[in-house]
Order: C-alpha cells, then sequence, then structure tokens
C-alpha cells in the first residue's frame, strides 16, 4: 500500500507545505524585490496550463470514451472540466474578500491594516482559514494526479508548490506585524498548508472503493478545471502585481516548455 499510495502523499505534503517556505521568506526577503516571485508565478501558471490541456483534459476525455463513444466521452470530460471551475469560483464566493488570497490588496489598504494591529492579526488568521479551504480541492488534485502517474504528479505538485510560497506570505505578514512574533507568523502559515494533505486523504477514503474508468474520467475532469481556475484567476494576476508582463510571459513560457519536454522526456525513458 505505501509503495502505491506513499509517493501521491508525499508528494502532496511537499506542495503543502511549501506555505512555510513562503512564511520563512517573508521574513528576510526586501519588500520590493519580488521580480523572481512573479517570473516563479509565471511560471507555475504555465505548468498548470500545459498539462492541463495537453495531458489531464484528454485523459478524462479518453476514460469517458472507454465506456462511452467518442462524442459522448469528450463532452463528459469538457462538462467535469467546467465543474472544475465552477466548484472553485464557488468556493471563492464564499470567502470574503478582504481575507480571499486571491483578491490583492493595494498599498494603502496594507498600510491601513497596519496601523490597526487588532485588524492586521484578524486578516492573518482568517487568511490562513481561507488558503486552507482552497488547499483542500489542490491536495485532491495532486493526490489523484500523482497516483495515476508520478509523471503528472511531479509536475503538479511543483507547481503548485510555487504558487503556495506567496500563499505563506500573506498568512504570515499581517500576523507577524500584529504580534511581533515570527514564530508565531510561521507556525499559522505552515498550518494553513497542512489541508492538503488532509484533502489529499479525503479525497482517498471517498473515491478508493470507487476507483474505475468512470470515477477516473469525473476526477481528472474536475482537477483540469480547478488547474485552470487556479492559473487565471491567481496565478497570473499575481505574477502581474509582483513583476510586469514581461516577466509574466516569460515565466509562462517557461514553465510550459519545461513541462513539454518533461513529459517527452519521460515517454522516452
Amino acid at each position: 500500500m505505501f509503495e502505491t499510495y506513499g509517493p501521491a502523499f508525499f508528494l502532496t505534503l511537499f506542495a503543502g507545505l511549501s506555505t512555510g517556505i513562503g512564511a520563512a521568506l517573508a521574513f528576510f526577503t526586501k519588500p520590493g524585490n519580488t521580480r523572481f516571485l512573479s517570473i516563479g508565478m509565471g511560471f507555475s501558471a504555465g505548468v498548470m496550463i500545459y498539462i492541463s490541456f495537453i495531458e489531464i483534459l484528454p485523459k478524462s476525455q479518453s476514460e469517458f470514451i472507454h465506456v462511452f463513444n467518442e462524442p459522448i466521452g469528450q463532452s463528459l470530460g469538457a462538462l467535469c472540466f467546467f465543474l472544475g471551475i465552477a466548484i472553485s469560483f464557488i468556493i471563492d464566493r464564499l470567502i470574503p474578500d478582504d481575507v480571499n488570497p486571491h483578491e490583492f490588496k493595494s498599498n494603502s489598504e496594507i498600510k491601513v491594516l497596519k496601523a490597526k494591529n487588532a485588524s492586521l492579526h484578524r486578516t492573518g488568521i482568517f487568511t490562513a482559514l481561507a488558503i486552507a479551504i482552497h488547499n483542500f480541492p489542490e491536495g485532491f488534485a495532486t493526490f489523484v494526479s500523482a497516483l495515476d502517474s508520478l509523471t503528472l504528479g511531479v509536475p503538479i505538485a511543483l507547481a503548485i508548490a510555487i504558487h503556495n510560497i506567496p500563499e505563506g506570505m500573506a498568512v504570515s505578514l499581517p500576523i507577524y506585524h500584529a504580534t511581533k512574533k515570527r514564530k508565531v507568523a510561521f507556525w499559522y502559515a505552515f498550518a494553513s498548508g497542512l489541508a492538503e494533505p488532509a484533502g489529499a486523504l479525503l479525497g482517498y477514503f471517498l473515491l478508493a472503493p470507487l476507483l474505475g474508468e468512470l470515477t477516473l474520467g469525473i476526477t481528472f475532469g474536475i482537477v483540469a478545471g480547478i488547474m485552470i481556475y487556479i492559473s487565471f484567476d491567481e496565478l497570473l494576476p499575481s505574477a502581474r502585481v509582483y513583476g510586469n508582463a514581461h516577466t509574466t510571459i516569460l515565466g509562462i513560457v517557461f514553465g510550459m516548455a519545461v513541462m513539454a519536454f518533461s513529459l517527452i522526456a519521460f515517454t522516452l525513458i
């Protein structure tokens, strides 16, 4: 069982706990030095967009085609893809804008919060909860992808890990400024990442008895939708915030290129 599920779980754990990396970087990185972060976010988006359209969505449609004919299989895969987008959108709408990690704050809003430590502390705590909610489906997506193929799981885990770094910063900085305690801020950010392995475990216990062509078709379609939503709603806008159009497109193209040649390399091994 460990040989089957262990690598998938540890990839998900790695992706989730990268919020701790973001928390640590927040204490030692200069506030204006965000160019590299912009490229990293673009890279993560490039990986997710490429692998979703080239590998995960076609896998979903292929599983459905094994059960139904081609037109129905392709249609069901597409429906599950948009269902994944809808699920991510609903989760986003249920979280208030002021603590949603996808809703970026202006410098003036951050300065106002810094002047009110209680508000700043609340922002950090609720941002941690919001990120934990977001991380549940991400953990499920990483785990199921890695369970099917490490060729899919490794790049998805890497992309999720990169995108979790600024989320860790979003949790730790407000709490640190409010409490002046780095350890407290770090552990809040670290704990928010534990939702990803929790999502993996929940997904496993729910789906393990039901795994089959139909279940995999539904799962991969939803996973592709989640990945695309994360890319266009969070990663690309934040890449522009942390850098500019050139750093963003540089990261996207680099991410797609690494993903493309990685998939080719795996087929040759």
